[in-house]
């Protein structure tokens, strides 16, 4: 792809408005497009996971058909400003939000859909729209910034090909999420049966409640817990640690990467963006620097947003903003990761945490934590049965991981014509089978 050409997206494509809809409204009714549907995805899912309840009017009026193009209309910072999803199919009486601006193409051999969906999210066109947002109290896009962007995009049938490749990448994404979603819930589940309903195999391999385990009451929990179980602060299995204050003018653009909170999103971890701190302050600062399998929590904020840090996260250093929990021995680990989403800890900390304006908590906060503790045996056998179920769900990040990073960088390799589609294909041994494919 060497031949590029400028446009003017509004030359290209029609911007409209969504619904300004009521809270009486929402949950209910017709499908509809979030805004945190299209922050969060290159793609509209195949089934919309909101609804509200609209007219026909609506439904005309902010109809969604494939080719669409929805970018984030108004946020906080410029970094969630503009961010854009593309609808690959027609989604009937399905409506947006007016939190977004909708854009239609006026030509049909131009643009490519799928190509379009990379390209607005990648660096160049990020850079472009940062350059030309309004800053009042929000971020805002409006008529006037659609009218001075534009799109440098390759031939049509160039686009047909690359966007087709890229989407295969996105499309394995979406599957090692889909099935890291599932892992989880089965670990979830297992972890409910064992300490929530303590029906952990007991020595004959049944459910130790369900078959008559002896119980006991608990005066503190005022419960009944399993015979031999015992109530401990939860620092009696996981050491916890608060990083440093990292004042900014210790910041630095070629420095060592320091977590914040922003990094811990959907279940995982992404450094790409994390702040730096200069490397000659890191000797000082080795108590700090996390390990693999560490895992962190978010401090403030949306309290309790935790991700498992993994190998190539690393180096990385603690922040304030964050909290690391690292398992007193190595078989509490599986027990750890899974407790710390559970319904009782995360209300714990929301019962715990202080602040009128925004909530927080902190390492004094953890110490007033207790549950009921099983003794070493119960910890070894579910790590046995955990591990697996876990290391599998990092080694599918780690695989979207790769998969981001050598998508975002084949982009602007295939519009200069530094690679070709083919040569990709090639080299990553992938085979068109059904329009599925990848490394098989």
């Amino acid at each position: 792809m060497t031949k590029l050409k400028k446009y003017k997206f509004s030359e290209l494509y029609e911007m409209s408005s969504g619904i300004s809809s009521k809270p009486e409204q929402a949950g209910h009714g017709a499908p509809f497009v979030s805004f945190s549907t299209v922050f969060h995805n290159y793609f509209l899912p195949e089934v919309l996971p909101d609804k509200m309840d609209t007219s026909e009017k609506d439904q005309e009026k902010c109809s969604i058909k494939k080719g669409d193009l929805f970018l984030t209309r108004t946020s906080e910072t410029l970094d969630e400003l503009g961010m854009s999803c593309v609808a690959i199919k027609d989604y009937p009486k399905a409506t947006f939000s007016g939190f977004l601006k909708r854009f239609r193409p006026t030509q049909n051999n131009i643009t490519y859909h799928k190509f379009l969906a990379f390209y607005l999210r990648s660096k160049l066109f990020r850079k472009t729209m940062s350059n030309n947002a309004i800053m009042t109290l929000r971020a805002s896009f409006n008529e006037q910034i659609f009218s001075y962007l534009d799109l440098l995009l390759p031939e049509y049938t160039e686009q047909v090909k690359a966007g087709d490749l890229l989407y295969l990448f996105n499309d394995k994404i979406e599957l090692n999420n889909k099935i890291n979603a599932e892992l989880e819930a089965m670990a979830k589940l297992i972890y409910d049966y064992w300490f929530v309903q303590f029906d952990f195999p007991d020595a004959n391999g049944k459910p130790y409640k369900s078959s008559g385990g002896k119980m006991v009451y608990n005066e503190e929990l005022k419960r009944e817990v399993p015979d031999g179980w015992e109530v401990k602060l939860i620092g009696n299995c996981f050491d916890y640690l608060e990083g440093p204050g990292i004042r900014k003018f210790n910041y630095s653009d070629d420095g060592h990467n320091f977590i914040n909170i922003r990094c811990i999103k959907g279940g995982d971890l992404d450094v790409s963006n994390a702040t730096k701190i200069k490397k000659e302050l890191i000797e000082n600062l080795t108590h700090f620097l996390l390990e693999e399998e560490d895992v962190v929590v978010s401090t403030s904020g949306s309290l309790g947003r935790s991700a498992v840090v993994r190998k190539e996260h690393l180096p990385l250093l603690l922040n304030t903003s964050v909290i690391r929990f690292r398992p007193i021995k190595s078989n509490y680990h599986s027990f750890m990761v899974i407790y710390l989403k559970s319904q009782y800890f995360l209300g714990k900390l929301t019962q715990l945490a202080t602040g009128s304006i925004q909530k927080n908590f902190g390492p004094t906060h953890l110490n007033e934590i207790k549950d009921c503790i099983p003794p070493d045996a119960t910890f070894t056998e579910f790590q046995k049965v955990a591990s697996p179920i876990l290391s599998k769900q990092l080694i599918n990040k780690s695989e979207n991981q790769k998969l981001a990073e050598l998508r975002d960088w084949l982009l602007p390799m295939l519009m200069n014509g530094q690679v070709t589609v083919g040569e990709v294909e090639s080299e990553l041994g992938m085979v068109a089978d059904e329009g599925e494919a990848y490394g098989k």
